[in-house]
């Protein structure tokens, strides 16, 4: 057979390869059904209990992944919950069940399928996404109800398998959670899914957003999922079968040798030290901060604790989350960036107007600015968890002056009124900003002036500094890490930093990539922040190198025209201390 090549979103890296299972996610078919009037308030009542039935199951399943994986990722069955508790569902179905006289399962499924096509009427990204728990719970509820087994069971599966769904509810997708289950692929979805982020908290390779993958491969197609590139290879030829399996291979085996290096410090060798950090989405993803051997978290994405949630997290619950993660990672610091919401990522429980460029729009320090009493709520939580490990924050997205004065304004009006409550905090927790949009860039001298550390975000840096969509694959080809144009950016930003006696260090993609990386150690980034998993990685490029080599290799790279002819030229380069 030939060899397919799907292209589709990323959502947990890694590589996994095997024979595919197609989740089967038809719809019931739901006969119609009389029944006379003695009947009535029995087929009430037994509607009635498969809800009960079904809330149980939630609730039980909640508990498990509260236990199993944390409580934030646990959270999202509260939008099931929700929907078996509502009391104008339960009431419209029962109301129905008396004045047509039908069966429960027949009135409760047409009442759910006007449900399902409200959330498709909704503006909002997020919420039509929301469609797919009640179409998850609809199930639930009707299996109860017809006693319906069909459904093909994640639970019951008992060989390694790729999962290949149109799309996976919440509930399918943590149920993978110590299964024999090697990969996911879906149809649909996006990263504000609940299945991109269950993914990466379960360190499960997964592709999302294939189109139509559920229509081109077949049940036992043998299957690679390229989680890093969102690729989906069906029917591999040997030959690729065979280079994926060298590459699975080359890196377990290239892991096992860097374990050596966990404990040593990220030195060069004429003994200039820099610092690896960790990038931290879910606080699931803490042993493997201290498994890769992290100096501490470089970015903590606040805005996980925002999503897959119909209310905002309270300030209790955001101190308990921090303070949580504080503790965890000490004697090591944790650097919180403030929430970051818009662009491609969204909360249900905030409504947010609909951009016609939503990277452009209300997002990040904006959105906060524009709605203090949130932004106030997790100062608060943040400053409160500052007294229990050594923690600093960080504004994103800050474009001048202007608004990191706004910001910081803020932050005393909340220190203010924490030391009148008497609530201690660290009274000199270092606040710092992100370094992501030209114009901080382009006034960085009068931002370092004002601000404990610079943070370079260059995964938005890139994108607004080339004008480059960075989640359209049409102008992918266009999106250049060592673009001169971006390599200036950088450099003027760290120098303006050292020149006003602060740190600076880089927290985008461009630090899990030993190649940038290189590069970036050579222009004098003082700290790198990344995916655990490729900590090790940078740290052997940079115990392998010299300073003086490094920056003189940086200084000629910054005198190419172009992105592909410095990363070849840095590539050659490297090559002669790492061949």
């Amino acid at each position: 057979m030939r060899e397919i090549v799907l292209k589709g979103i990323p959502a947990a890296p890694g590589i996994a390869y095997g024979p595919s299972f197609i989740l089967d996610k038809g719809e019931f078919i739901v006969p119609k059904r009389s029944i006379s009037s003695s009947e009535v308030d029995s087929e009430i009542a037994r509607f009635e209990e498969a809800i009960n039935n079904a809330r149980r199951e939630v609730h039980m399943l909640k508990l498990k992944i509260s236990q199993d994986v944390g409580a934030g990722p646990a959270q999202i069955f509260d939008a099931h919950l929700m929907v078996l508790q509502d009391i104008a569902l339960n009431d419209e179905v029962s109301s129905q069940i008396r004045e047509t006289r039908l069966s429960a399962e027949y009135v409760f499924f047409n009442v759910i399928k006007k449900f399902v096509e409200a959330f498709g009427k909704i503006p909002d990204e997020y919420l039509r996404e929301r469609a797919s728990d009640v179409n998850d719970i609809s199930k639930r509820v009707l299996k109860h109800l017809m006693d319906e087994s069909k459904l093909h069971d994640l639970d019951s599966l008992q060989d390694d398998l790729i999962v290949v769904a149109h799309d996976l509810s919440p509930s399918d997708a943590v149920s993978m959670y110590n299964k024999k289950i090697k990969g996911f692929l879906t149809d649909i979805g996006g990263r504000t899914s609940h299945t991109a982020i269950i993914a990466k908290s379960l360190d499960v390779p997964a592709v999302v957003g294939l189109k139509d993958a559920t229509l081109r491969i077949n049940n036992q197609d043998y299957v690679i999922i390229d989680g890093k590139k969102g690729l989906v290879i069906i029917n591999p030829s040997t030959e690729t079968k065979e280079l994926y399996i060298k590459e699975q291979n080359k890196i377990t085996a290239s892991l096992e040798k860097l374990d050596d290096l966990k404990n040593l410090p990220a030195q060069t060798i004429d003994g200039k030290t820099v610092s690896i950090l960790a990038n931290l989405e879910l606080s699931s993803e803490i042993p493997a901060v201290r498994k890769y051997g992290a100096e501490g978290i470089g970015l903590y994405r606040t805005e996980f604790l925002y999503m897959n949630r119909l209310d905002l997290p309270s300030e209790e619950e955001q101190f308990q989350a921090y303070s949580q993660v504080a503790r965890a990672v000490s004697p090591f610091g944790v650097t919180i960036r403030t929430l970051d919401i818009g662009g491609d990522k969204f909360i249900s429980s905030v409504q947010i107007p609909r951009d016609m460029s939503p990277f452009l729009g209300s997002r990040a320090i904006r959105f906060c600015l524009d709605r203090p009493d949130i932004f106030k709520t997790q100062l608060r939580a943040i400053l409160r968890a500052s007294a229990f490990g050594k923690l600093q924050m960080m504004y994103p997205m800050i474009s001048g002056l202007g608004e990191l004065r706004q910001a910081n304004a803020i932050l005393n009006q909340v220190k203010a009124s924490l030391r009148d409550e008497k609530i201690i905090f660290d009274e000199q927790l270092k606040v710092g900003i992100m370094i992501e949009v030209p114009a901080a860039v382009m006034t960085a001298e009068d931002l370092a002036r004002e601000s404990g550390f610079f943070s370079i975000g260059t995964n938005d840096l890139i994108q607004y500094t080339l004008a480059v969509d960075r989640v359209n694959e049409k102008t992918a080809h266009l999106y250049e890490p060592a673009h001169p144009g971006v390599l200036k950016m950088i450099q003027k930003t760290i120098d303006a930093g050292h020149n006003a006696g602060i740190h600076v260090a880089l927290c985008g993609e461009m630090a899990s990539d030993p190649l940038l990386a290189f590069l970036l150690l050579g222009m004098g980034i003082d700290e790198f922040s990344m995916s655990a998993a490729s900590i090790l990685t940078v740290k052997r490029m940079v115990r392998s190198v010299k300073m003086q080599d490094a920056q003189r290799i940086a200084y000629e790279a910054m005198q190419l025209a172009t992105g592909p002819e410095v990363e070849e030229f840095i590539e050659a380069q490297l090559r002669k201390f790492l061949p």
